[in-house]
């Protein structure tokens, strides 16, 4: 059974999980040739340490998903105007753009299309909430699915090496492809 009451001790531990997970993941490039045993001995944690936290070394990886996800969703992120909308999109490059390297080989792989999708439905629904009232057009919900397929594509392709641009440059751009449909 894992930690389920994290207390200080228990949230250091699994910091020091991630910080090593992400060291190593960088180091190897590929999720499935990284291993519990480097993983331990690297972050100098015993095997039942690791255990403690997670079943194996893809629940690290599934973590920073709900780390990021969780962070998306947060109470204190409530969107109440168009503005909000593009303070949004400027956190979700700014928590990409923390942990650039790590996600760049999480989402690299086509087990990150479930967590995409996740992503996606948070973003859109928060952005529909937010615009639900201000535009009674019956496309709206299009309109918002057309932006967060288009943005989260982009990012994909960022992270899959096949993007000519920086997360800057693709905040900029999907601040105004939101101005342009939502103008």
């Amino acid at each position: 059974m894992k930690v389920q009451c994290l207390n200080s001790s228990s949230i250091k531990t699994k910091n020091l999980i991630k910080k090593t997970f992400a060291e190593l993941i960088n180091e190897k490039k590929q999720l499935d040739k990284l291993t519990v045993t480097e993983l331990v001995k690297k972050a100098q944690i015993t095997r039942s340490t690791f255990y403690t936290h997670y079943d194996n070394i893809y629940d690290v990886a599934h973590d920073y998903q709900l780390q990021t996800i969780e962070l998306l969703c947060s109470e204190d992120l409530k969107l109440y105007s168009k503005q909000d909308i593009k303070d949004y999109f400027r956190k979700i490059i700014h928590c990409l753009k923390e942990n650039e390297n790590t996600y760049k080989l999480l989402l690299s792989a086509d087990e990150s299309l479930l967590f995409l999708e996740k992503l996606k439905k948070i973003a859109s629904n928060k952005i529909y909430d937010t615009l639900k009232f201000e535009y009674t057009n019956k496309y709206l919900e299009l309109d918002i699915s057309f932006l967060m397929n288009g943005i989260l594509m982009e990012i994909v392709k960022y992270f899959r090496n096949e993007s000519r641009y920086s997360l800057d440059e693709l905040l900029v751009h999907m601040i105004k492809w939101f101005e342009n449909i939502f103008n």
